[in-house]
This record gives structure tokens, C-alpha cells and sequence, in this order.
């Protein structure tokens, strides 16, 4: 951690910190459900996420000790960078949000897929079209470049510097990792509090969306991080799981705990197709 970051920590953050990106399938409005299934005794585990995305559940609890772990590397370092360089993202994502047009959009997408920047510039781009594209997505084609649209907003909020600095505080004592879930069977630990949160199964065919790295999340993937979850449960880590309420994942984890929870479905190519719809939560506790 950088003196800077831990300077920041030091410091009573003005607001309460919580995910400065959007994240198909965050979790901020599930936490009033998911909160009272924690395990008990969760303030004393270390926190380990290994698929961070906006990090809802993360930023909720605050844990003192946190693993945060993502396939997605420009995520994984615009983090970084927030919690080490805050200042210097603030600096250089300010004039983006003042010059925000759709012309621009297209502009700094063109230069962040050409690698055109680099440390807390790139970070500040990447906060930048999160912020401003369709649906808040972060979707690559098979060469790794963003390739979504620019959204349809009046006003998007761009630059949210003290929303930028809580979250540097909170992230002050997380250790972040650039690397799959299956990375967990040789850095978790007995005791520790493991939320997964992966790529949903799709609850139908229009209602697919896996492409937030190379590769998407299909069933084999799928079957793998249960195999995950088995061996997380049989090392003594509490774990808890989110998906779709399918039947696929529930026959893959029947020998487990399922609870239901009601979301809002944002991501459809179908209007009609939004809306409230279940989801299971799976626990080994």
C-alpha cells in the first residue's frame, strides 16, 4: 500500500464508501437480504471476493482483512490505482467529464483499446466509460477491446471524487489479484468468508450476458467453481454463493443450502424481458 493510500485510511471518509463502477448483476440491491445471511462471527474472517466486480458486498462490510480477485485486469488495476493513486485519477478523470459528449465517448474508447494510456490515466478512462456507456456494461469482442456503445444519458455523474476517495480508504488494507476463482484452492483459508458472486447461468436465451472477459462463463464453467465451492467447504472456509434460480445450478449444488431472493433484472435485449426475478444463495453453513 502507498503512503498515499495509507494516508487516506487514516482519515474519516465524508461519505460512506460504495462501488464507484456499474457491474452487470451488483449486488447493492440485494444487500438487505444477503446481509442477515452472513455467517456468524463474519467480523472477525477476512473477506476474499473472487469475482469483485463493483465489490457491493465489500464496501457494505468494510472487513479490515479483504482478498478481492477478478479475471478482468483493467478492473483489477483501475482498483489498484484507486486505492493507491486516488488523487491523480481524480485529476486526470475531471477534464473527461467536463469535455463528455458522444463524440468524446467514442474518442477515449478509440484511445483506451489503442493502450494509449497508461497508470492513473487509463483508470481514469476506464471509470470514464463505465460511467457513460450503454447500460453501464463492460463487454470485450474476441481481441479484448471494449466494444460497447455510448449510452443515452442526460447527466451522466462522471466524477464523483468523494465517493473515489471513501472507496480508497475502504480499499487501504484489501489485497487485490488478477486471476480466476480457481486461484482460491491455493490462497484461501480455514475461516475465511468467501462470497461468490460469478457470471449467472441465463434464465433464458435472451437474457445471456457472460462476455465481461475473453472467454464468457459457460457450464463448464460453471461446474468447475462448484467443484470450488466443494473443496472450499472441505478446508473449513464459509462460503456463499449467488446465481440464477435454474435448475441447473440448483441440481449442482443440492447438497448445499438454497435460499431464493427476489432481484431486478437490468440486462435483456427484451424490455419485456426486465424486471424482478429470482435468484438462489447458496450456503455450506
Amino acid at each position: 500500500m502507498s503512503a498515499t493510500a495509507a494516508s487516506i485510511a487514516r482519515l474519516a471518509p465524508a461519505v460512506r464508501p460504495s462501488p464507484f463502477v456499474k457491474w452487470v448483476g451488483g449486488k447493492g440491491r440485494l444487500l438487505s437480504q444477503l446481509l442477515p445471511m452472513l455467517p456468524p462471527g463474519v467480523e472477525r474472517m477476512r473477506h476474499v471476493e473472487p469475482f469483485m466486480g463493483g465489490a457491493a458486498m465489500f464496501f457494505e462490510r468494510r472487513p479490515e482483512r479483504a482478498l478481492l480477485c477478478d479475471v478482468n485486469g483493467a478492473l483489477v488495476e483501475t482498483y489498484g490505482l484507486v486505492r493507491d493513486r486516488v488523487e491523480e485519477v481524480i485529476a486526470k478523470l475531471a477534464p473527461l467529464a467536463r469535455e463528455h459528449d458522444a463524440d468524446a465517448y467514442y474518442r477515449v474508447r478509440e484511445r483506451y483499446n489503442r493502450g494509449a494510456a497508461r497508470g492513473p490515466e487509463r483508470a481514469a478512462m476506464f471509470i470514464y466509460l463505465n460511467k457513460t456507456c450503454f447500460n453501464g456494461l463492460h463487454r470485450v469482442n474476441r481481441r479484448g477491446e471494449f466494444n460497447v456503445p455510448a449510452g443515452r444519458y442526460v447527466r451522466p455523474r462522471i466524477l464523483d471524487a468523494e465517493g473515489l476517495r471513501a472507496a480508497s480508504a475502504a480499499l487501504a488494507s484489501a489485497e487485490l489479484v488478477e486471476d480466476g476463482f480457481e486461484s482460491l484452492l491455493s490462497r484461501a483459508r480455514p475461516g475465511d468468508f468467501v462470497y461468490l458472486d460469478p457470471p449467472y447461468e441465463p434464465v433464458s436465451r435472451t437474457a445471456s450476458f457472460t462476455a465481461y472477459a475473453k472467454g464468457g462463463f459457460d457450464q463448464v464453467a460453471q461446474t468447475r467453481l462448484r467443484d470450488v465451492f466443494d473443496e472450499l467447504t472441505r478446508r473449513g472456509a464459509r462460503c456463499m454463493l449467488s446465481n440464477s434460480d435454474v435448475p441447473f445450478i440448483r441440481d449442482l449444488y443440492r447438497a448445499y443450502r438454497i435460499d431464493v431472493v427476489s432481484a431486478a433484472r437490468a440486462v435483456n435485449c427484451d424490455a419485456a424481458g426486465r424486471g424482478k426475478v429470482d435468484e438462489v444463495v447458496v450456503r455450506n453453513y
